[in-house]
């Protein structure tokens, strides 16, 4: 049932974003979009600001991974929109349902040069589901709830819209629609049967389940067709920590003696992009379950590949009629090297070696993250260990760059983590290169009363370049950072607080201090450099 409502562009627009559940805005102040703050401020929606554009997008981002539901970035016109452009393409990457607003030169002046006057839509189209521009206040609710309804259908992904002045700023009298159903995608039944044929048949099989596992909240199901088939399952992205780490057939370690043994590899929620070998694993088969037909590989024949709704999919594994191979030694097998391979990570990470070796930040942020804590990942080098060594307890806790491997998340993921939950620890983890992109952000925390802890990783070099870079050409260029800069004391400058730490017996202590502090505390890491670029993570 539609309803009539009045009130200016930005009136309108919030009355629509309420219905979808958005709860907040994350913005950098510009004029073109006064009118959604004003609808914000009389209605006490909450606004977050940044001081980049980038770290609004990013935040919005945070909030839809982590709540499933629409995030929404508020950004003005021109170089507004154009900072915030690598964030909706890292949400394009990651299916994120994000929503930018953005403000736009006005219309009846268009071609005359007014100030930040630019056509968005060609930049932001390759990187949205749904990008338009907005003319007539009475088509701002049709046009919010159309984006809303596309960032939110399978596959998700964040959509763009635009408001010339004088269409926000305008008061008209517009028809709310009602909220729309989104319809499951039905999977091909016949596609599912051969699916659970192959994997219940298979003598080694291998679950890996990505992002869109928690995303399309099937959690559970995958759960219930893990031991119902009894198939080992490794995880990438936000499926991390979908099976706790002590569950039977929870693997992290191993991946490697798995990939190369199994003879059907089952890949759920994630594409077969770099970080899975691109779907080549020698002569296993292959099967791709996907949210959506869109998202089926074009670079590999898998042998079934189901598309539609994950819980639908899996929950139809889980209750598959037919025989059942024995996996059992297979299981047993890849316990034994998951074993080995804790207990060689038990040795790095408790190494007493001055300069600290990053694996030993890592085995001391063990001890005190929570199992509900957030962990943000925002670097290469530092944080591939990061993917190595630390094992997520739930589903949902864990945000990383994703396939895009865009810097600069950190801290518009820690606004949108903090938001999303006020009682819970947010710990990022960034790399001193990675730094250098978001930091000034933590002014806005500060500022908002958004406490994060922050380790930073400080080995003083692009870790990821200067030795694959030496190897490949005998020298470097371009790859040094200042040296044991004092990442700390710029975090202390701009209203947080931080410490410094160059001997490993002094971690623990440190990252205690940081996590009762209540204010934006970075733990500044010396690390060793020359224990860089790790070969083997699990963190995609």
């Amino acid at each position: 049932m539609t309803e009539r409502i009045e009130g200016h562009g930005g009136e309108l627009a919030l009355a629509a974003l309420r219905a979808f559940g958005v709860r907040e805005m994350f913005t950098l102040s510009g004029g073109h979009v006064f009118p959604l703050y004003d609808a914000a401020h009389k209605t006490d929606f909450p606004i977050y600001d940044v001081r980049h554009e980038q770290s609004a997008v990013f935040a919005a981002e945070a909030v839809a991974k982590l709540q499933r539901r629409p995030g929404l970035a508020v950004l003005t016109a021109g170089p507004g929109v154009t900072n915030g452009i690598s964030g909706l393409t890292s949400a394009y990457f990651n299916a994120s349902p994000v929503l930018v607003l953005g403000g736009r030169a006005p219309q009846f002046r268009w071609g005359s040069g007014s100030l930040q006057e630019m056509d968005h839509l060609p930049l932001v189209a390759p990187v949205t589901k749904h990008a338009e521009t907005v003319f007539s206040p009475d088509d701002i609710p049709r046009a919010v709830t159309a984006a809303l309804t596309a960032a939110l259908t399978p596959h998700r992904g964040p959509v763009f819209l635009d408001f010339p002045l004088e269409a926000v700023f305008s008061v008209s009298d517009a028809e709310l629609p009602a909220l729309p159903g989104i319809a499951p995608v039905e999977p091909d039944p016949d596609e599912v049967t051969k699916a659970a044929g192959l994997i219940a048949a298979a003598r080694r099989p291998v679950i890996i389940a990505g992002s869109d596992v928690y995303a399309g909240d099937a959690v559970a199901a995958l759960r219930a067709a893990a031991e119902s088939l009894q198939v080992p399952v490794f995880t990438n992205g936000m499926g991390r920590g979908a099976l706790p780490p002590e569950h039977p057939l929870a693997f992290a370690k191993a991946r490697r003696a798995a990939l190369r043994g199994a003879d059907v590899v089952v890949v759920i929620g994630t594409p077969l992009d770099f970080r899975l070998s691109f779907g080549d694993f020698g002569d296993a088969q292959v099967v791709h379950i996907v949210d959506a037909p869109s998202q089926r590989a074009g670079h590999v024949q898998p042998a079934a590949a189901p598309a539609g709704d994950l819980r639908l999919i899996l929950t139809a594994l889980a209750d598959h009629p037919g025989d059942r191979a024995d996996h059992g030694d297979w299981i047993a097998d890849l316990r034994t090297a998951e074993d080995a391979a804790k207990a060689r990570d038990a040795e790095e990470m408790s190494a007493e070696t001055d300069p600290i070796r990053p694996a030993r930040v890592y085995g001391e942020l063990r001890r005190v993250l929570a199992p509900d804590a957030i962990t943000i990942g925002d670097g290469g080098d530092f944080v591939s260990y990061a993917g190595r060594y630390l094992e997520p307890a739930q589903p949902g806790t864990w945000l990383d760059p994703g396939p895009y491997g865009c810097l600069g998340t950190g801290m518009g993921y820690a606004m949108g983590a903090r938001v999303s939950h006020p009682d819970r620890q947010i710990c990022v983890l960034m790399g001193d290169g990675a730094a250098g992109f978001s930091l000034m952000d933590v002014e806005s925390l500060a500022r908002q009363k958004l406490p994060v802890v922050i380790v930073v990783g400080n080995n003083g070099i692009w870790g990821l370049e200067k030795h694959p870079m030496r190897a490949m050409y005998g020298y470097d260029v371009a790859a040094d950072l200042q040296p044991e800069l004092r990442y700390d004391q710029v975090v202390g400058a701009l209203g947080g607080a931080g410490e410094t730490v160059a001997k490993a017996a002094d971690l623990g202590p440190a990252l205690g201090r940081a996590f009762d502090a209540g204010v934006p505390y970075l733990v500044n890491v010396l690390t060793d450099p020359a224990d860089a670029y790790p070969r083997s993570s699990n963190l995609a």
